[in-house]
């Protein structure tokens, strides 16, 4: 059964993964312009780039690096305003660049390191607030559905949490399948959609960006610190390159980013993937491999999400978002200093603030970064020593 022990954590860490954030992947992808397929295309090029950089990484460096989208990444692209998904997917090529430029140049990554805390918590913790609200909404405009799957998300944090989003999509799905006609002509393939990308300057400085921000300081930099908490320390470089590159590659095909898993990443790195820590390596390959597999499920998840009510599948998002809400706004109002300026970027963020094309994470940001500047406070000036003011005071006389 030790033996095993990898495969399956590496197993519950894909399943887990997938279905808990699968459904903000396909909504983030429509409120970007995608069509149904071109969404159902994006999430399996999310998926195969996931496995194979996992795969690939777990197998040169022999640790358990597991891989994921960007979560937030995709909450991100339901802020954005109403573009063309050709010009999104442009965003996502020009953030998968920004990516591995990161890697190639690490003063850059030093550049993202430098945006203060609080801000890139509160500017999170705006863009996650909107969709978190969805279960509040949804009681309101479709009652009967959304009731049960708040009831099982409940009951099921409460006595096994990783549990908790998965049985939620599941109740949703069963509500979908009892109160909607046509499932038996669902096509369970997942198509493959290339779109060519369009580079506009907006959709570049309101998605790309933004984008790249979010997946560094969200999930690159928190994934590494969850590994070094279980003792494995990988080479910065080869990651950023990986996850970059294959960000560009998915981008055609409608995947906006993927990046070191956060999350996630403690059900391979930890001592329940394998007592042995040299043993854990293959939880991260198994969940790559069982990634790609699940892709192939991307069409009939795209398929139900367009059969349910949108505010059902957005409810289901806010409730798996609910944890990276709460710790993004208590990261960001937790110390006296600086809060305000993460204040402002909360509120501009949450807006929902557009302005010559670009949406208002980029907006919140900036405002933020103003704030903090105009407030950070002065370096005192050292006192001058007694022979200076020996020499002032005979200077002025």
């Amino acid at each position: 059964m030790e033996r095993l022990q990898p495969l399956i954590a590496g197993l519950v860490t894909a399943v887990v993964g997938f279905a808990s954030s699968f459904a903000v992947v396909l909504a983030g992808l429509r409120a970007a312009g995608a069509d149904e397929r071109q969404a159902a295309s994006g999430l399996m090029a999310l998926c195969v780039s996931v496995g194979v950089v996992a795969i690939l990484l777990g197998l040169w460096l022999r640790m358990p690096i597991s891989i994921a989208w960007s979560t937030p990444g995709a909450a991100l692209l339901l802020t954005t305003p109403n573009t063309d998904f050709a010009a999104a997917v442009g965003a996502f090529v020009v953030c998968g660049v920004l990516i591995v430029l990161a890697g190639f140049f690490p003063p850059l990554g030093r550049l993202i390191g430098a945006i203060p805390k609080p801000i890139a918590s509160a500017m999170l913790g705006g863009v996650l607030l909107k969709l978190c609200l969805a279960p509040v909404a949804g009681l309101t405009q479709a009652p009967l559905l959304t009731v049960p799957v708040i009831l099982v998300w409940a009951l099921l944090y409460r006595v096994a949490r990783t549990l908790a989003v998965p049985g939620a999509l599941v109740a949703a799905i069963a509500a979908i399948a009892l109160t909607t006609e046509g499932l038996g002509t669902l096509d369970p393939w997942p198509p493959v959609e290339f779109t060519a990308p369009v580079f506009d300057l907006a959709a570049v400085a309101g998605i790309g960006v933004p984008l790249f921000l979010v997946t560094m300081a969200s999930q690159n930099v928190p994934g590494m610190a969850v590994l070094s908490g279980f003792g494995y320390h990988p080479p910065l470089r080869p990651v950023l390159l990986a996850t970059g590159a294959a960000s560009v590659a998915g981008a055609a095909f409608g995947g906006h980013a993927i990046n070191l898993a956060a999350i996630t990443a403690a059900l391979a790195a930890g001592p329940d993937a394998s007592p042995d820590p040299g043993r854990r390596w293959i939880a991260s390959v198994t969940a790559g491999a069982s990634m790609i597999v699940l892709g192939l499920l991307s069409g009939l998840a795209a398929a139900l999400i367009v059969l349910s009510p949108p505010v059902l599948i957005e409810a289901v998002a806010g409730l798996a978002l609910l944890g990276a809400m709460s710790n993004a706004v208590l990261e960001g109002f937790r110390q006296a200093e600086g809060r305000e300026a993460a204040v402002v970027t909360f509120v501009v963020t949450f807006s929902g603030l557009s302005y010559l094309g670009i949406g208002s994470a980029f907006w919140g940001l900036l405002a933020g970064g103003l704030m903090h500047l105009l407030l950070r406070p002065q370096p005192a000036s050292e006192p001058a020593s007694p022979r200076e003011r020996v020499t002032r005071a005979t200077e002025s006389e």
